[in-house]
């Protein structure tokens, strides 16, 4: 494990390979082990570059310095210390947010964008983010990271023959500070991009489950307000495709970095 000093915190961060580099970024109250199918795929072509996110992971925890804006700070500063000119930005669920915010804000330092089971405004999805934010807040106060953690890995990998990838990620969640975690959450769910959205002209991918959360639909009406994005989807698989359908993930994005 690797440490740089970014914005106030410390970032735990690997970087396997050499080439063009890719930025992977995971998603809430997870860690960079949500790339550990892609890691030793995409190091073979390219610099990979994983990273646990402020308040995940081993990476510093404060207290109260949380949010989408100051993640993507934190992104653009490692970079800068990597001494990166331009990545692929891959954000996945909450690290989507993230390259999403970087685009919109550091164009300059993307090559192309890769957003997964994401959305450009978690404040402004209607009913599906209220009842997420309503309820995930309550189980949260009244029951727990740990019954939480069991909760979010079953609905994410329900299959007996992902029971491994199950208990993987309810160890990884159970393992989150509690106020990182909320805190995280809370202003994830307050983000968004609004009209910035339109001016992003980066070649963007949208990868969408057909089991996601938000239904396909969802990401084509975001994908038809883009100058250059294009969507693909991932049959059988749930909002964690990067972990339940790795084979056919890197396929579609190693496809796109060779257009």
């Amino acid at each position: 494990m690797l440490k740089i000093q970014v914005n106030n915190i410390a970032l735990d961060y690997e970087d396997h390979g050499k080439g063009n580099a890719l930025l992977l970024l995971h998603g809430l109250g997870s860690t960079k082990k949500d790339w550990d199918a892609q890691v030793p795929f995409f190091s073979k072509t390219h610099r990979v570059i994983t990273v646990d996110l402020r308040g995940h992971g081993a990476s510093t925890k404060p207290q109260d310095a949380y949010g989408v804006k100051l993640m993507t700070e934190d992104v653009k500063q490692l970079l800068d210390q990597l001494n990166i000119k331009k990545a692929t930005l891959v954000g996945f669920s909450m690290g989507g947010a993230v390259a999403f915010e970087m685009a919109a804000k550091h164009p300059e330092y993307l090559d192309n964008l890769v957003i997964v089971n994401s959305g450009p405004d978690f404040n402004n999805m209607g009913k599906i983010g209220e009842d997420l934010l309503d309820n995930r807040t309550t189980f949260l106060e009244t029951k727990g990271l740990d019954a939480l953690a069991k909760e979010i890995s079953f609905n994410m990998f329900p299959e007996d023959h992902q029971i491994d990838l199950r208990n993987e990620f309810e160890i990884r969640c159970k393992n989150n500070d509690y106020n990182a975690y909320y805190k995280s959450f809370v202003t994830l769910m307050d983000w968004g991009l609004g009209d910035r959205l339109k001016d992003i002209t980066t070649k963007t991918l949208v990868v969408a489950s057909d089991m996601d959360y938000t239904p396909i639909a969802f990401k084509e009406a975001y994908v038809n307000r883009m100058q250059n994005a294009t969507l693909a989807v991932i049959k059988n698989s749930r909002h964690g495709v990067v972990l339940d359908q790795p084979d056919a993930f890197n396929l579609e994005l190693q496809n796109f970095l060779k257009q």
